[in-house]
């Protein structure tokens, strides 16, 4: 075995460019590889964090304009929904497959102050329900209740950054509930903190939507309005409920049955199976582009081992004609072959490991503004440790079956005709 490992690296060292050359693009294969698939997964990390906040069993209605003249009204009257809605949505019509509903009601433009700080807040009113819905989590005291609604409270749920800046950065939350802060003319009392989102502008603020409908609107319309699901487990389930409830809510606005502009819903089931396949297909796209830079490697040293089977045609016929059988010549080439691979792309494994690295300490970390906002373009791009390895052994396997083509050549070599090649 000695003595093999002694030859090849003597084949290697005369040839130190070619092998270079050869080792660059192999090393470069899985270096590109690794590095796209922990891109990909950093991009996906940013989807799963950005759906963490809605179940998958919900939907979001919100009015719009309409598509086509129905009724006597023209094309692109808008629909406004209200609490009416709320009534169709929980009437026996629809009840074998509507759970819990909540209307949001929201207003902006309030700044809130707390002794000598203030922030500029959008007060959203909201139902109990509503935090089940999008999975709010509280980090001190409770979100809105039923009493809360009921008796129209002035009281309000605040997320966590809030409470961290009125606290001077401390983060004893617990201290914040029952406190009082002013919200324009009136005053609030504080009965939650929330995890708030910190790679987005979240100033939201949650209330009653009895309070705030009491305070500041003047009919029953609402800007949303939205419900958990049971009972639609596939694709062609969901279509026909939302088909069968926007024909029911047009019908009460005035629009057409069939008008699917007239009122939007946000499927919360669909959208997560849109994702799951987007997903798929992001990271089936990466692997056909990586493997794709990993086979231009394999080739580059399939290519190799021909020429150097070429160059030494006249030291395998010497080798046969001195009792040599085809193995001993064939394994000396897949060998070749297999060691070029090997520590290339151990090579760029590590190198493919540290951009993953690099990526999360630049784009991962530092967001960019767009359109206002602060947006993580990744998050913890990076590739787990077994699939690197998975991506390197194929990458040998690989390199033995580029080997393979050139030391069969090598094996069938005629003495004779090789002392003649000379």
């Amino acid at each position: 075995m000695r003595d093999v490992f002694v030859e090849i690296w003597e084949s290697l060292r005369r040839n130190k460019l070619r092998t270079c050359l050869t080792g660059f693009a192999v090393a470069w294969g899985i270096f590109m590889l690794i590095a796209l698939l922990g891109a990909g997964n950093g991009i996906m990390n940013i989807f799963d964090e950005n759906s963490e906040g809605i179940s998958v069993n919900t939907m979001e209605v919100y009015g719009n304009s309409t598509s086509k003249p129905y009724g006597g009204f023209k094309q692109g009257r808008r629909i406004e929904l209200d609490e009416h809605d709320m009534a169709i949505t929980a009437s026996p019509a629809f009840a074998d497959h509507v759970g819990d509903i909540s209307a949001v009601l929201s207003q902006s433009g309030f700044k809130m102050t707390y002794g000598k700080r203030y922030f500029d807040v959008a007060l959203t009113g909201v139902y109990p329900d509503y935090s089940s819905m999008n999975y709010i989590e509280i980090l001190a005291g409770r979100f809105i209740n039923k009493a809360d609604l009921e008796g129209q409270r002035k009281v309000i749920v605040i997320t966590h950054l809030q409470a961290r800046n009125f606290l001077g950065g401390k983060k004893d939350y617990e201290s914040l509930i029952g406190q009082r802060v002013k919200i324009g003319n009136l005053s609030f009392k504080i009965v939650g903190v929330r995890h708030g989102r910190e790679n987005e502008n979240d100033t939201t603020i949650y209330t009653p939507y009895t309070t705030l409908r009491g305070i500041f609107a003047k009919s029953n319309k609402i800007d949303i309005l939205a419900f958990t699901f049971h009972g639609l487990n596939t694709e062609e389930e969901n279509e026909e409920f939302e088909k069968e409830y926007r024909k029911a809510l047009n019908t009460v606005h005035g629009a057409a049955p069939d008008d699917e502009r007239a009122i939007w819903i946000y499927n919360s089931f669909l959208s997560s199976m849109q994702m799951d396949k987007g997903r798929n297909i992001l990271e089936v796209f990466l692997w056909v582009i990586g493997l794709f830079t990993l086979l231009s490697g394999i080739v580059g040293v399939s290519n190799i081992m021909l020429i150097t089977v070429k160059e030494r045609t006249h030291e395998f016929g010497i080798r046969k004609a001195i009792g040599a059988g085809p193995w001993s010549i064939m394994k000396l080439i897949i060998a070749e072959s297999v060691s070029i691979t090997a520590f290339f792309g151990y090579i760029g494994m590590v190198l493919g490991m540290i951009a993953c690295r690099v990526l999360d300490a630049t784009v991962g970390s530092n967001p960019i503004e767009l359109f206002g906002e602060s947006i993580n373009v990744m998050k913890n791009p990076s590739v787990g440790l077994d699939v690197a390895l998975e991506a390197t052994l194929l990458l040998i396997i690989a390199g033995t079956l580029a080997g393979m083509i050139p030391a069969r050549k090598a094996a069938r070599v005629k003495p004779i005709e090789a002392l003649r090649a000379e």
